[in-house]
């Protein structure tokens, strides 16, 4: 095993709460594209969302993506559409797509009249644009997908050893404020 795997692997601890079993090639986002055609009917063209029940995906990290949608395939996260979606993807079909919604750029400008929620920024920024590969950007999300997500952290329905602690503390209104905040933030996604 070469030096560079062995870094990548270590390197593969994830915000679901778990080590990366195989890392894959980086991915090819022109094939992605293909494969992506699938997704835009809720993910947009380029990742911004189209529905409030789906996230924004452009512009999030190529490794963040492949874990969650590693994690919809193999049941460790649950989603309707998603399990059933990732279900019919191989290790270089879910690479391939994550590179091409990686391949977008995500920038935005936070909420001004409010200051960002400190237990989030150091993972999520200030922005809501993520400042380390394994956290989500949320930015622009709709306060319904962040409150539905934040409580199934709370309720141990969505697994994370970092964010099960945190969703832990908050009480409804807390959920609702750091929801409100964040989808507050003006997304770009190009």
């Amino acid at each position: 095993m070469t030096a560079w795997r062995v870094a990548v692997l270590l390197a593969g601890l994830w915000v679901g709460g778990g080590w990366a079993d195989e890392v894959a090639a980086p991915g090819d986002a022109a094939a992605g594209g293909r494969i992506a055609v699938q997704c835009r009917t809720c993910h947009g063209a380029n990742g911004v969302a189209v529905i409030p029940v789906a996230p924004n995906i452009g512009g999030e990290s190529a490794s963040y993506l492949t874990r969650q949608l590693a994690a919809f395939r193999s049941g460790a996260r649950e989603n309707e559409m998603m399990s059933v979606v990732a279900k019919g993807l191989s290790d270089r079909q879910i690479a391939d797509v994550a590179a091409y919604y990686a391949g977008f750029t995500a920038t935005a400008e936070a909420p001004a009249a409010q200051p960002a929620p400190p237990a989030c920024v150091a993972c999520h920024g200030a922005n809501g644009i993520a400042v380390i590969p394994e956290a989500p950007n949320l930015a622009g999300e709709t306060a319904m997908y962040l409150d539905t997500q934040l409580k199934a952290f709370r309720s141990g329905k969505r697994s994370s050893a970092v964010m099960e602690p945190v969703a832990a503390a908050l009480d409804d209104a807390a959920i609702r404020a750091l929801a409100d905040y964040f989808s507050a933030a003006r997304l770009v996604v190009r």
